[in-house]
C-alpha cells in the first residue's frame, strides 16, 4: 500500500499533505480540528482506512504544521468575542471558514481528483460541512465527527473545556506534552483515555518537534467564531452524509452532532456511548466501518482519483 507526502500550492498559499493508498482508488480527504496537525489522523488509522480501498488524503490546514503561516497577521479576539455576544460588529478576520474548506478543494485541484469522499473533526467538521454547501459537485460524501452546525447555542462547551482550550500553551517541549495530556483529560473518552496516556504523550512530543505554531490559533479561532450558522445550507444539501459524535464529549457537547443529523436531509447518525473529543485507537474499527459504509452508500466508485498532469 503506498504512502506519499509532498506539498502543493492551491488556494494562494502552500499546503503540506500525504497520502495513504492507491491513487486509483476514490479519494478520501482527511481534515483535522483547530490547531491540529495533519498527524491528528494516526497513520494507522489512514492505513485501516486506505485498506478500504479509498485513496486516503491528511493535510495540514492553513496557519499550522507545515502549511502555511500567516506570520504577524492580526486577529482581535476582543472584538471577535463581543460579535459572539451580539455586542459588536462583525470583525474583519484574516480568514473564514469558507478559506479554509477552498484549501481543501485546492488541494484536490492540485492533485487531480474531481471529487472526494470528505471526512473532519471537530473545526474540520465545519470546514467539511462548508466544502459541501460551497462545493457540492466535489463532494461524494460528507462525514461530520464531533462538530457542529455554527448556530451558537448548539454543541457549547463546558466551561471547564472552553477554559482549557483558550488557554495558551507553554512554550517549552515536555511543559507543551503536558499541558496537552492534561487538556485532553477534560474531553477525551472516559473509558480510553488512561489506557493511551503514554501513547497521547508521544504523539504531543512529535507534534511538538514537527510544528510548534501556537500564533495561529488565535486565527483559526477568529474563523470559527465569525462564521455564519450554517443550519439553512446544511437543511438543503443533497449528499450522502454521517454524522459521528460522543456522548462523552465536553468540548463540543452531543447537541452539536445531534443538530447536524436532524438538518442534514437523510443523514446516518452514530451517536458512540464511550467517545469523547478524541478518536481513541478502541472505536477505530467501529469509525472504519461507518466511514466505508457511506461512501459505499454513495456509490463505490464516485471521487475516484486520477493523477495530476505532469505526474509521473
Amino acid at each position: 500500500m503506498g504512502r506519499k507526502m509532498g506539498d502543493v500550492q492551491a488556494n494562494g498559499i502552500r499546503i503540506e499533505y500525504e497520502t495513504f493508498g492507491e491513487p486509483t482508488d476514490p479519494a478520501l480527504l482527511l481534515v483535522s480540528g483547530f490547531t491540529s496537525q495533519l498527524t491528528s489522523w494516526d497513520e494507522r488509522l489512514c492505513e485501516a482506512l486506505a485498506a478500504q480501498q479509498r485513496f486516503v488524503i491528511r493535510y495540514d490546514n492553513r496557519d499550522v504544521g507545515l502549511s502555511t503561516h500567516f506570520d504577524g497577521v492580526r486577529a482581535s479576539l476582543a472584538d471577535v468575542m463581543r460579535f459572539r455576544r451580539g455586542d459588536g460588529p462583525r470583525p474583519d478576520v484574516p480568514y473564514a471558514l469558507s478559506d479554509m474548506a477552498a484549501d481543501g478543494i485546492g488541494l484536490l485541484d492540485a492533485l487531480g481528483i474531481a471529487k472526494a469522499h470528505v471526512v473532519g473533526a471537530s473545526m474540520g467538521g465545519m470546514i467539511v460541512q462548508t466544502m459541501a454547501i460551497e462545493h457540492p459537485t466535489r463532494v461524494a460524501s460528507l462525514t461530520s465527527i464531533m462538530s457542529h452546525t455554527g448556530e451558537r447555542d448548539i454543541g457549547r462547551s463546558t466551561k471547564e473545556a472552553n477554559d482549557a482550550l483558550m488557554s495558551p500553551p507553554p512554550g517549552e517541549r515536555e511543559a507543551y506534552v503536558e499541558y496537552t495530556v492534561r487538556n485532553a483529560a477534560i474531553w477525551s473518552s472516559l473509558r480510553y483515555f488512561a489506557g493511551e496516556l503514554e501513547a497521547r504523550r508521544a504523539r504531543a512530543a512529535a507534534d511538538f518537534d514537527r510544528m510548534f505554531y501556537p500564533e495561529g490559533a488565535t486565527r483559526q479561532i477568529a474563523a470559527i467564531m465569525v462564521a455564519p450558522d450554517r443550519a439553512d445550507a446544511l437543511r438543503a444539501l443533497d449528499v450522502s452524509t454521517l454524522v459521528v459524535h460522543g456522548r462523552d464529549d465536553t468540548l463540543i457537547t452531543p447537541s452539536g452532532g445531534e443538530r447536524t443529523a436532524a438538518l442534514v436531509p437523510g443523514a446516518h447518525f452514530l451517536m458512540v456511548a464511550d467517545m469523547g473529543h478524541d478518536l481513541p485507537i478502541a472505536l477505530w474499527p467501529l469509525l472504519v466501518a461507518a466511514i466505508a459504509g457511506i461512501t459505499m452508500l454513495a456509490g463505490g466508485s464516485a471521487g475516484a482519483s486520477r493523477p495530476a498532469p505532469g505526474s509521473p
